[in-house]
């Protein structure tokens, strides 16, 4: 059996190790043994640690926000749950930035908040969102794209003579002049 050499491959691979170490201390830039260890590591540190960003950043807001929030005169937690209470839809991030940008708006937030805790809100009805006529659903469906036998069937229900021997187009036609 003839001899196989790694030759360019790899040669590739641990040029491509050696690149991504590049700026290391010591051998890890210039060895390879070495630098794979260390890129290994490293990658696998970025992996963790985009994921531990996410964390850090929704601790920044929470001491941002309890910081303003002590200013106006109540803490975090009582804010938040004041603010649920107002069924008020506005995350840390967006408050956080309030809070450092709009002082004015976010001492607004307080007061709505302790006003939710108090009980002070006046009673909001929900709107119930208006049922539209089935005449209406009727006109938008578009029968162009239906199945022929799905057609065929609807225009039995309607009572259109002949559906059965009619073509798709026809099918068509004859349930939009219903219409």
């Amino acid at each position: 059996m003839p001899r196989v050499k790694g030759g360019t491959v790899a040669r590739r691979r641990r040029k491509k190790i050696l690149k991504l170490a590049k700026g290391y201390f010591g051998s890890k830039h210039a060895l390879y043994r070495t630098a794979h260890e260390q890129v290994m590591r490293s990658l696998k540190y970025a992996y963790r640690d985009r994921k531990k960003r996410k964390s850090e950043f929704r601790k920044l807001w929470i001491s941002r926000i309890n910081a303003a929030a002590k200013l106006n005169g109540t803490k975090y937690s009582h804010l938040i749950h004041g603010l649920a209470l107002a069924n008020v839809q506005v995350n840390r991030k967006m408050l956080a930035d309030i809070a450092v940008h709009q002082p004015e708006d976010f001492t607004a937030y307080c007061k709505l908040a302790m006003d939710a805790i108090n009980g002070n809100l006046p009673k909001v009805e929900k709107a119930q969102p208006k049922a539209a006529p089935i005449k209406e659903v009727v006109e938008a469906v578009d029968y162009s794209k239906m199945l022929v036998k799905d057609l065929k069937a609807l225009a039995e229900e309607k009572g259109i003579e002949d559906a059965q021997k009619m073509l798709k187009a026809d099918l068509v036609q004859a349930l939009e002049n219903l219409n």
